[in-house]
């Protein structure tokens, strides 16, 4: 996907301004490293910059590691594609456009990043500003938490999290059985493995959840759904309201408190209603 390079003096229409975003937005959901970095070498200059909030990628080898981590991140494990907003607008050597982070599978963008590039007279970027809104990335994050979570994947799960973590996951009083994966953890390594009990005692491809509704307040969300499993030892099925509370740190789950209804999960763990 090396594209048609068009100098800057003669990118004056949407009719060369639109395929060069389409291209911009397409590279990130390009899942074959060689024509991945075809595109990249045909959008940037040899010595582009792409900055974003927290970082700046210098030059195409550091430009193509980025793309690689966002594409694996959010497309290949997260469930996303990225495309653009039909939004462009350019004079002189400056464009402007905005790319949304949607599901793949359908429904409303979780992400928007606006992007203001500055090209040279072959027409490839040298520097790319890209800006975000703080609730859009806060929302890709749990969007693609949600997404993991869905393919029961511990470890890429974990990935998510802070090294250290405010974990609370609590469970009833004296009197109802223990349940297994409820323990104190703190760390990303015990939050990975939370979630390889959860599939050690449950049954991997019965699991689900209704479509969740997401609240973000800040670095804060609340989410709120149900949780759909089956117990291997007992062969029940069970549907457990939960919410989580979570707090976004650095583009990591730093807080994850669970509220669920505990006694339906205890009654299938033990087979019986208590």
């Amino acid at each position: 996907m090396s594209g048609r390079l068009v100098s800057v003096s003669a990118m004056t229409s949407t009719t060369d301004i639109e395929p060069f975003v389409n291209r911009y937005a397409a590279m990130w959901n390009e899942p074959d490293p060689a024509r991945r970095s075809a595109a990249i070498a045909a959008l940037w200059g040899e010595d582009g910059v792409e900055f974003i909030g927290s970082a700046g990628y210098r030059g195409r080898d550091a430009i193509q590691t980025r793309v690689a981590e966002a594409h694996e991140q959010f497309v290949a494990t997260g469930g996303f594609r990225f495309v653009a907003a039909h939004d462009a607008v350019h004079h002189h050597d400056a464009v402007t456009f905005t790319v949304h982070m949607v599901p793949a599978a359908g429904g409303e963008p979780v992400w928007a990043g606006v992007v203001f590039a500055l090209l040279g007279e072959d027409g490839r970027i040298q520097r790319d500003y890209q800006f975000t809104g703080a609730e859009a990335a806060t929302r890709a994050v749990v969007t693609g938490f949600l997404a993991r979570l869905a393919e029961g994947k511990p470890e890429q799960i974990a990935e998510l999290f802070a090294e250290t973590v405010d974990w609370q996951l609590d469970w009833p009083a004296e009197g109802h059985p223990a349940v297994p994966w409820i323990k104190p953890r703190s760390t990303r390594a015990e939050v990975a493995d939370h979630f390889r009990a959860l599939n050690t005692f449950h049954v991997p491809d019965k699991r689900g959840g209704g479509v969740p509704r997401i609240l973000v307040d800040g670095p804060d969300v609340v989410v709120l759904g149900e949780i759909r499993q089956t117990v291997k030892a007992t062969g029940k099925a069970y549907i457990a309201r939960c919410a989580l509370h979570l707090t976004i740190d650095n583009g990591l789950i730093a807080r994850y408190h669970v509220y669920e209804d505990s006694l339906t999960v205890a009654q299938a763990l033990s087979g019986n209603d208590l």
